[in-house]
């Protein structure tokens, strides 16, 4: 059995109920099958697009906002591009190791070399230590080139070989 055969077979039927109607019943459904058909157009098409449209209404102030906020942003940014870059002065054996001692961090040895800072702490509080690289990462633009931390038994204590950097800002 085709497709049109089918097809064909159905539209009989249809056209045989719709005949069997009589022509109130016929109105009534002509007019039901119109409100029904508005109605899902209505569901689909047009509230769909009313809610987007109310919704973004909602939205635009917020919107506005943000684009203003991130046009302030964007001057900014272009603003501290533009500034030259804050030259760092480079860090004495002395302020290492008294910004150490301020922390409680005694060196077993302490070597500078350039810009190069090779140190050694044995039995130190690792918060401590992560406070004080921390701080001097901020403050002197100093970064950990290579570090080996052993835990101790005692919780929280480390030994600690480090070699860190100083990146001054200079053109390398």
């Amino acid at each position: 059995m085709s497709l049109a055969t089918t097809i064909a077979q159905y539209r009989e039927r249809a056209n045989a109920l719709w005949l069997a109607r009589t022509e109130q019943e016929r109105r009534f459904l002509t007019v039901g099958g119109a409100v029904v058909l508005l109605a899902v157009l209505y569901l689909l098409l047009v509230d769909p697009a009313v809610e987007g449209r109310a919704m973004l209404r909602r939205q635009l102030p917020q919107l506005r906002q943000q684009a203003a906020e991130l046009q302030a942003m964007a001057q900014e940014a272009g603003a501290l591009a533009r500034a030259p870059a804050t030259q760092i002065p480079p860090i004495t054996r002395e302020a290492v190791d008294t910004s150490l001692n301020s922390r409680g961090l005694k060196p077993q040895s302490l070597a500078m070399t350039g810009e190069y800072i090779k140190l050694q702490l044995n039995n130190v509080p690792f918060a401590g230590l992560a406070n004080w690289l921390d701080e001097q990462r901020r403050a002197n633009r100093v970064l950990v080139q290579d570090a080996t931390v052993t835990a101790l038994p005692t919780a929280g204590q480390v030994d600690a070989s480090l070699t860190l950097r100083q990146n001054t800002g200079a053109a390398q």
